[in-house]
């Protein structure tokens, strides 16, 4: 555990072969801390290869087990006798053919066998959750908006927002199952609210999350850019804060965790200019040109693309800085350290 804690508790981490869920193993395994890892096929190399390859501090352990969050069955098992929880375990796409099946489900059913089982471990005495600025998003703000913890998204939707609508639902069921319980027998809990995550990926199955944006420039899938303001996060701030989270911040804090902004040409120049040899499209097509785009883009949809071109949005995470210290890797930094691990390992 993180320090201030006994040394034979024991941290599940759900989603633990995903971008956040192993950065945020590492981090535990590195302060010395007892973890058990869920993953869907611990089979899978490009799911456990990265985590059993990790360097483990004194102290510490890993046990990885298999968990699917619809099988309730098997979720209470791997929370059986654990001391806190990390919930990262979630689908993380924007669009899909069964956005009910594929998106949304993962995410509010997975959570609430999580909460089923957490209640019949009895063990569990902290609970960081893993939510999103999705959840806190509106379908509708105003260009150079700022937005806090206090706003929902509570206007999300099957049809044009399903990722917004998972996030904000699981982190709904969350505080509602927290806020229902009283005294000692409810345990500390705390959400987690990340933007556009960027940072050394660890696995090649770490590409398909919000990496994509960064492998759609470097590997040229579309040959110019288009005028998008993206809110970015270092992946290892991201997992700092999980695991502070779990003695650091308020009883049912809501934190943002948001280290600054760029525009997507700003980020294709920094990465032409770290690697010339890549050929990084940096020519950004009109707003209205882009639209049309959108329809064919293999990361965005039309809806997406009219409610986020062209216009800039802010987020308030002065309280993740204040009430869990922490201070975050700059947006540049973060893009570049991203691009290594790629090329060092082949998988462009």
């Amino acid at each position: 555990m993180t320090e201030g804690h006994d040394g034979g508790e024991v941290v599940v981490v759900t989603g633990a072969s995903g971008y956040i869920g192993s950065h945020i193993v590492a981090n535990l395994l590195s302060k010395g801390s007892r973890v058990r890892a869920t993953v869907r096929d611990a089979k899978d190399p490009e799911r456990v290869d990265h985590l059993t390859a990790m360097e483990v501090a004194k102290g510490g352990s890993l046990e990885i087990i298999e968990m699917d969050l619809l099988d309730a069955e098997s979720v209470h098992r791997a929370m059986m006798g654990c001391s806190d929880v990390i919930h990262t375990a979630a689908a993380v796409r924007l669009t899909a053919k069964k956005p009910q099946e594929q998106i949304v489900d993962p995410s509010v059913v997975g959570t609430r066998n999580v909460l089923d089982a957490i209640d019949s471990t009895g063990s569990v005495k902290c609970l960081v959750h893993t939510s999103s600025t999705a959840a806190i998003r509106p379908l509708k703000w105003q260009d150079g908006q700022t937005l806090t913890t206090e706003t929902w998204a509570d206007d999300a939707n099957l049809e044009e927002n399903p990722y917004g609508l998972a996030k904000f639902s699981a982190e709904r069921a969350v505080r509602e199952w927290h806020s229902a319980k009283g005294g000692r027998e409810r345990p500390r809990m705390v959400t987690i609210n990340p933007c556009v995550v960027f940072g050394p990926p660890l696995s090649k199955r770490h590409l398909r999350g919000s990496v994509s944006f960064l492998m759609t420039l470097i590997r040229r899938e579309i040959p110019f850019v288009i005028p998008m303001h993206v809110s970015i996060v270092d992946v290892r701030d991201v997992a700092e804060a999980h695991v502070r989270a779990l003695t650091m911040g308020e009883e049912a804090g809501r934190y943002l965790v948001v280290s600054g902004q760029m525009w997507f040409k700003e980020i294709a120049r920094t990465l032409k200019a770290a690697h010339p040899d890549i050929r990084v499209p940096t020519r950004q097509i009109p707003y209205l040109l882009s639209l049309a785009v959108s329809i064919f883009h293999p990361r965005i949809s039309l809806s997406w693309a009219r409610a986020h071109l062209n216009k800039r949005l802010f987020w308030d995470a002065s309280p993740a800085e204040r009430e869990l210290g922490m201070e975050w890797r700059t947006p540049k930094e973060s893009v570049l350290e991203s691009v290594p691990p790629v090329l060092e390992n082949g998988w462009l």
